[in-house]
Protein backbone atom coordinates (compact mmCIF):
# COMPACT_ATOMS: atom_id res chain seq x y z
CA UNK A 1 0.00 0.00 0.00
CA UNK A 2 2.79 2.39 0.92
CA UNK A 3 4.55 1.55 -2.36
CA UNK A 4 1.34 2.25 -4.34
CA UNK A 5 0.93 5.64 -2.65
CA UNK A 6 4.60 6.44 -3.36
CA UNK A 7 4.19 5.56 -7.06
CA UNK A 8 1.03 7.65 -7.37
CA UNK A 9 2.72 10.63 -5.69
CA UNK A 10 5.66 10.35 -8.11
CA UNK A 11 3.30 10.30 -11.09
CA UNK A 12 1.52 13.40 -9.81
CA UNK A 13 4.83 15.23 -9.38
CA UNK A 14 5.99 14.28 -12.90
CA UNK A 15 2.65 15.33 -14.40
CA UNK A 16 2.79 18.63 -12.54
CA UNK A 17 6.30 19.32 -13.82
CA UNK A 18 5.23 18.53 -17.37
CA UNK A 19 2.28 20.92 -17.17
CA UNK A 20 4.57 23.60 -15.72
CA UNK A 21 7.07 23.25 -18.56
CA UNK A 22 4.39 23.27 -21.25
CA UNK A 23 2.76 26.43 -19.86
CA UNK A 24 5.98 28.44 -19.91
CA UNK A 25 6.36 29.11 -23.60
CA UNK A 26 4.22 29.18 -26.68
CA UNK A 27 0.73 27.82 -26.06
CA UNK A 28 -1.58 26.64 -28.81
CA UNK A 29 -4.80 27.15 -26.82
CA UNK A 30 -7.43 29.36 -28.38
CA UNK A 31 -10.96 30.54 -27.76
CA UNK A 32 -12.98 29.92 -30.92
CA UNK A 33 -16.27 31.12 -29.42
CA UNK A 34 -14.91 34.29 -27.80
CA UNK A 35 -17.19 37.30 -28.22
CA UNK A 36 -15.84 40.17 -30.29
CA UNK A 37 -16.84 43.82 -30.54
CA UNK A 38 -16.01 44.66 -34.16
CA UNK A 39 -14.30 43.26 -37.24
CA UNK A 40 -11.74 44.81 -39.57
CA UNK A 41 -11.62 44.31 -43.35
CA UNK A 42 -9.80 45.82 -46.33
CA UNK A 43 -11.18 46.42 -49.82
CA UNK A 44 -8.29 45.11 -51.93
CA UNK A 45 -8.14 41.45 -50.92
CA UNK A 46 -7.99 38.76 -53.59
CA UNK A 47 -11.08 36.79 -54.57
CA UNK A 48 -9.75 33.23 -54.99
CA UNK A 49 -10.15 30.44 -52.49
CA UNK A 50 -12.47 29.97 -49.54
CA UNK A 51 -12.68 31.35 -46.01
CA UNK A 52 -11.29 29.33 -43.13
CA UNK A 53 -12.61 29.20 -39.59
CA UNK A 54 -12.45 32.15 -37.23
CA UNK A 55 -9.65 31.67 -34.68
CA UNK A 56 -9.52 33.77 -31.51
CA UNK A 57 -6.91 34.54 -28.86
CA UNK A 58 -7.61 33.00 -25.43
CA UNK A 59 -9.96 35.06 -23.25
CA UNK A 60 -8.23 38.04 -21.64
CA UNK A 61 -5.44 38.22 -24.25
CA UNK A 62 -4.96 40.29 -27.41
CA UNK A 63 -2.60 40.16 -30.39
CA UNK A 64 0.55 42.17 -29.73
CA UNK A 65 2.68 40.48 -32.38
CA UNK A 66 2.50 38.54 -35.63
CA UNK A 67 4.51 36.36 -37.98
CA UNK A 68 3.98 35.48 -41.65
CA UNK A 69 4.39 32.36 -43.75
CA UNK A 70 6.09 33.58 -46.94
CA UNK A 71 7.29 31.83 -50.07
CA UNK A 72 10.33 33.65 -51.42
CA UNK A 73 10.33 34.39 -55.18
CA UNK A 74 11.07 31.19 -57.12
CA UNK A 75 10.96 32.51 -60.71
CA UNK A 76 8.04 30.20 -61.39
CA UNK A 77 4.57 29.80 -59.89
CA UNK A 78 4.97 32.20 -56.95
CA UNK A 79 2.46 32.27 -54.11
CA UNK A 80 4.02 35.03 -51.93
CA UNK A 81 2.02 35.29 -48.66
CA UNK A 82 0.69 31.94 -47.44
CA UNK A 83 -0.37 32.53 -43.86
CA UNK A 84 -0.38 34.70 -40.74
CA UNK A 85 -0.15 33.95 -37.03
CA UNK A 86 -1.25 36.28 -34.27
CA UNK A 87 0.67 36.11 -31.00
CA UNK A 88 -1.47 36.97 -27.99
CA UNK A 89 -0.61 38.31 -24.52
CA UNK A 90 -2.51 40.00 -21.71
CA UNK A 91 -2.44 43.64 -20.60
CA UNK A 92 0.11 43.05 -17.83
CA UNK A 93 2.52 41.37 -20.24
CA UNK A 94 2.07 44.22 -22.74
CA UNK A 95 2.85 46.96 -20.22
CA UNK A 96 5.87 45.09 -18.84
CA UNK A 97 7.18 43.94 -22.27
CA UNK A 98 7.05 40.27 -21.19
CA UNK A 99 6.74 38.35 -24.47
CA UNK A 100 8.37 35.08 -23.43
CA UNK A 101 4.98 33.46 -22.73
CA UNK A 102 2.28 33.86 -25.36
CA UNK A 103 -0.45 32.04 -27.27
CA UNK A 104 -0.44 31.75 -31.07
CA UNK A 105 -3.49 31.47 -33.32
CA UNK A 106 -3.92 31.17 -37.08
CA UNK A 107 -6.77 30.46 -39.46
CA UNK A 108 -6.23 28.50 -42.69
CA UNK A 109 -2.64 28.54 -44.03
CA UNK A 110 -1.23 27.89 -47.51
CA UNK A 111 1.16 25.04 -48.32
CA UNK A 112 4.34 26.89 -49.25
CA UNK A 113 7.00 29.03 -47.63
CA UNK A 114 8.57 29.54 -44.21
CA UNK A 115 7.52 31.38 -41.06
CA UNK A 116 9.20 34.71 -40.38
CA UNK A 117 10.35 35.89 -36.96
CA UNK A 118 7.73 37.45 -34.69
CA UNK A 119 7.35 41.23 -34.76
CA UNK A 120 5.98 42.77 -31.53
CA UNK A 121 4.33 46.09 -30.77
CA UNK A 122 6.67 48.09 -28.48
CA UNK A 123 3.56 48.62 -26.32
CA UNK A 124 -0.14 48.07 -26.72
CA UNK A 125 -1.80 45.70 -29.18
CA UNK A 126 -2.41 45.42 -32.93
CA UNK A 127 -5.24 47.81 -33.83
CA UNK A 128 -5.57 48.10 -37.66
CA UNK A 129 -3.96 46.71 -40.80
CA UNK A 130 -3.15 47.34 -44.44
CA UNK A 131 -2.70 44.63 -47.08
CA UNK A 132 -0.37 44.57 -50.08
CA UNK A 133 -2.07 42.72 -52.92
CA UNK A 134 -1.12 42.01 -56.54
CA UNK A 135 -4.11 42.49 -58.86
CA UNK A 136 -5.22 39.90 -61.42
CA UNK A 137 -2.39 39.26 -63.91
CA UNK A 138 -4.43 37.76 -66.78
CA UNK A 139 -1.95 35.41 -68.54
CA UNK A 140 0.78 36.16 -65.95
CA UNK A 141 1.51 34.60 -62.56
CA UNK A 142 -0.97 35.61 -59.86
CA UNK A 143 0.20 35.91 -56.26
CA UNK A 144 -2.72 37.78 -54.56
CA UNK A 145 -1.72 38.88 -51.00
CA UNK A 146 1.98 39.70 -50.64
CA UNK A 147 2.52 41.53 -47.35
CA UNK A 148 0.82 43.17 -44.37
CA UNK A 149 1.34 46.31 -42.31
CA UNK A 150 -0.09 46.74 -38.80
CA UNK A 151 -0.60 49.81 -36.66
CA UNK A 152 -0.32 49.25 -32.91
CA UNK A 153 -2.74 50.87 -30.46
CA UNK A 154 0.01 53.19 -29.17
CA UNK A 155 0.85 54.45 -32.68
CA UNK A 156 3.78 52.25 -33.76
CA UNK A 157 3.84 50.50 -37.15
CA UNK A 158 4.93 46.92 -37.88
CA UNK A 159 5.66 45.85 -41.46
CA UNK A 160 5.73 42.17 -42.33
CA UNK A 161 8.54 40.41 -44.15
CA UNK A 162 6.46 39.55 -47.22
CA UNK A 163 7.23 40.07 -50.92
CA UNK A 164 7.05 43.26 -53.00
CA UNK A 165 4.55 42.54 -55.77
CA UNK A 166 1.34 44.51 -55.92
CA UNK A 167 0.17 47.67 -54.21
CA UNK A 168 -0.79 48.70 -50.70
CA UNK A 169 -4.51 49.21 -50.21
CA UNK A 170 -6.23 51.56 -47.80
CA UNK A 171 -6.18 51.04 -44.05
CA UNK A 172 -8.86 49.04 -42.31
CA UNK A 173 -10.87 50.75 -39.61
CA UNK A 174 -9.24 50.90 -36.17
CA UNK A 175 -10.32 48.56 -33.41
CA UNK A 176 -13.31 49.39 -31.30
CA UNK A 177 -12.05 47.90 -28.06
CA UNK A 178 -8.65 47.08 -26.63
CA UNK A 179 -7.12 45.43 -29.70
CA UNK A 180 -7.19 42.69 -32.32
CA UNK A 181 -8.05 39.34 -30.78
CA UNK A 182 -8.64 36.98 -33.72
CA UNK A 183 -8.57 36.43 -37.46
CA UNK A 184 -9.99 34.56 -40.43
CA UNK A 185 -8.15 34.03 -43.73
CA UNK A 186 -9.16 33.31 -47.31
CA UNK A 187 -6.88 30.65 -48.82
CA UNK A 188 -6.80 29.13 -52.30
CA UNK A 189 -5.98 25.43 -52.11
CA UNK A 190 -3.18 24.00 -54.30
CA UNK A 191 -4.26 24.08 -57.96
CA UNK A 192 -2.19 21.17 -59.24
CA UNK A 193 -0.81 22.36 -62.59
CA UNK A 194 -2.79 25.59 -62.32
CA UNK A 195 -1.72 28.97 -60.98
CA UNK A 196 -1.46 29.00 -57.17
CA UNK A 197 -2.08 32.14 -55.08
CA UNK A 198 -2.41 30.78 -51.50
CA UNK A 199 -3.47 33.64 -49.15
CA UNK A 200 -5.89 36.11 -50.75
CA UNK A 201 -7.64 38.06 -48.01
CA UNK A 202 -8.20 38.29 -44.25
CA UNK A 203 -10.54 39.56 -41.56
CA UNK A 204 -9.41 40.68 -38.10
CA UNK A 205 -11.59 40.73 -34.98
CA UNK A 206 -11.43 43.22 -32.09
CA UNK A 207 -12.33 42.55 -28.45
CA UNK A 208 -13.01 44.71 -25.40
Amino acid sequence: MHRFISIMFSLLVITGLQVSVESAGTRSERSVDRDYRSLLTVTNGGGWGSWGQREMCPAGTYAAGFSLKVEDPINGDDTALNGIRLHCINTIQSSSHLHHSYSSVSSDVGSWGRWTDIKWCPSGFLASFQLRVESFQADGDDTAANNILFRCSRGSFLKGGGTNWGDWGTWSDSCEGKGICGLKTRIEAPQGRGDDTALNDMIMYCCD
